[in-house]
């Protein structure tokens, strides 16, 4: 699984990754979790449906842990030609974000995608969990994108990720409304 990105082409524009995991039932009342990343272990299929939410929920928070974001992306929304928000246009533009969609409805696909930050507000049922550093374009970036520091090595879980984060380590939540410019101050005032 590929999950950083390479500094090599430090200005060179990329595409925006993404990562689906997905329970799909079957005949006999049993249902299995798939993961768009073909070297991820899932579980066998199960009748228990809790159990592999569960899972499926810790495999997409691993996914989202372990990936760094690539300032250098464009974004995956915009390459689909924004079909994520078809009612609200916009253009594409801002640092990349890494979102976790989910509808709490339907509650059986998890997608972390990276995006740009003007479309992140209008996806529904997305949630920004990390943005990555703006590029300094007077020099090369570092190897490790700043903003970014390494997490502690912590037990594993099923699927070869990192455990789930410990009690207080909530996601970082956006807010639905489009960002704010800054207001320019008059001269003379």
């Amino acid at each position: 699984m590929t999950t950083a990105y390479s500094s090599e082409s430090s200005t060179e524009r990329v595409p925006g990754r993404a990562w689906t995991v997905r329970i799909t039932g079957h005949s006999g009342r049993v249902a299995s979790v798939t993961c768009s990343t073909a070297a991820c272990r899932m579980p066998p299929r199960s009748a228990d449906l809790t159990a592999l939410r569960t899972f499926a929920a810790a495999h997409a928070a691993a996914h989202a842990k372990v990936a760094t974001i690539n300032p250098h992306a464009y974004c995956h929304c915009g390459a689909q030609r924004c079909g994520a928000h078809p009612s609200a246009k916009t253009s594409c533009a801002g640092t990349v974000v890494m979102i976790l969609r989910h509808d709490p409805i339907v509650r059986q696909v998890w997608s972390l995608e990276e995006v740009c930050e003007m479309c992140a507000p209008l996806i529904p049922n997305a949630t920004v969990l990390a943005r990555a550093a703006r590029p300094n374009r007077a020099t090369k970036p570092p190897t490790t994108p700043a903003g970014q520091v390494p997490s502690p090595a912590r037990p594993s879980i099923a699927g070869g990720f990192s455990a789930p984060p410990a009690e207080g380590d909530a996601p970082i939540r956006s807010s639905r409304r489009a960002p704010q410019r800054p207001r320019r101050q008059r001269s003379g005032q």
